[in-house]
């Protein structure tokens, strides 16, 4: 498959598509079709170039905006119940925001949660334009699982604990009625919760949850340090201690396996921030928050399922919070002070763009969502041909 991206350029007021570098990244073109297209490129892409530069505009992410300054780190996209409508995006952040877009993220709807304008909602997941979970962080009653059925005008509050130790920091589901959600340790071990009916939430048993190393935990960055694959399967990612691991079962829940992966480690700010599965690769990305720019141990990737880890022989262009697939083997990577493409399942990155993004979500093979800093939205379309 080949793709092509739909770029703004906005010092021109108006949106054209242009075949990008991406082609020849993503493309499977001889090297003659290459050449030839590439003759035809160089006047439009020196177009492009220059029009970047006047703008700051990026040559993958159209950069919009959802009015509010705020944090946010959840992201989520669904398809409306029409399918010739637009999609359906949902955010979240600090401050109690959520946000609710009918037109791919043109304009914004905040919504509101009953006494729920301090929570930090860092974790959303969507599966219709009117059925979405959202999860709040925080020790204690702080976090939080919300869940609403009629598009964000009511949230039910489904989930809390009062243990000090109780953090939630992440949310994922296999569908609308069965979800999991992971909290930091509790008496020495990852403390996970599920619903299968999309109402009631229980604590799983612990007895084969392996045990935490001194100072370990999991990053509640980008709402994807937790993921699922397939009808079974589920991992999360930690750091803060001695190693960066990837915890998996092979059945929801039941039993768990541990693996140490390259990823930097050894203090409370480095470690494994995002997981993702596609077939039998599993794909981690994190770092060093600290070190926006550190690029040696950002990203790796297992051919195993989760078993063995091997460090990425290109690196990101820096700490990448969250990580998303567009199909097949391609990736995108989101971080502070840029974005990454991979078309080789995470072997090798490609740095792109220079805006501050925390999550992404991909929706089919056609669109891409990504949220950062100071409410920044950004979606990148692809066309296959």
């Amino acid at each position: 498959m080949s793709l092509r991206t739909e770029v703004y350029l906005r010092g021109v007021g108006q949106s054209k598509k242009f075949e990008t570098p991406r082609d020849i990244l993503f493309g499977r073109l001889g090297n003659v079709v290459r050449m030839r297209r590439m003759r035809k490129l160089l006047p439009m892409l020196l177009l492009l170039s220059i029009t970047c530069c006047v703008c700051a505009d990026t040559s993958l992410w159209s950069v919009q905006t959802s009015g509010i300054a705020t944090n946010l780190r959840g992201i989520s996209a669904v398809n409306s119940f029409d399918a010739s409508s637009a999609p359906v995006v949902w955010a979240s952040g600090s401050g109690g925001v959520i946000l609710r877009s009918e037109d791919a993220g043109k304009h914004w709807t905040r919504l509101h949660v009953k006494d729920g304008d301090t929570l930090d909602f860092r974790g959303i997941r969507a599966f219709n334009p009117l059925v979405a979970y959202v999860m709040s962080i925080g020790g204690g009653d702080k976090s939080r699982i919300y869940k609403t059925a009629d598009g964000g005008d009511t949230w039910e509050l489904q989930y809390s604990d009062k243990r000090l130790g109780f953090f939630l920091d992440d949310i994922v589901c296999f569908s609308q009625s069965q979800c999991f959600a992971v909290s930091d340790p509790i008496d020495g071990k990852f403390l996970i919760i599920s619903t299968e009916d999309g109402e009631h939430w229980k604590e799983l048993p612990g007895d084969h949850m392996p045990p935490i190393i001194p100072g370990e935990g999991v990053f509640a960055a980008s709402g994807s340090s937790l993921a699922i694959y397939g009808t079974k399967d589920i991992y999360f990612g930690t750091g803060g201690g001695a190693t960066a691991r990837v915890f998996h079962s092979a059945d929801l829940g039941k039993t768990w396996t541990v693996a140490d992966t390259p990823l930097a480690a050894g203090n409370a700010s480095s470690g494994v921030f995002s997981v993702l599965r596609v077939g039998q690769t599993v794909i981690a990305v994190g770092g060093d928050y600290k070190v926006v720019g550190g690029n040696e141990h950002a990203a790796a990737y297992s051919t195993d399922g989760g078993v063995t880890w091997k460090l990425s022989s290109t690196q990101p262009g820096g700490f990448r919070s969250g990580v998303a697939s567009i199909g097949g083997k391609n990736l995108l990577g989101v971080g502070p002070n840029g974005e990454d493409l991979s078309a080789d399942l995470g072997v090798t990155w490609k740095n792109t763009d220079a805006i501050n993004l925390n999550a992404v979500v991909t929706l089919n093979e056609n669109y891409a969502w990504a949220a950062g800093a100071k409410g920044t939205i950004a979606i990148a379309q692809f066309i296959s041909h």
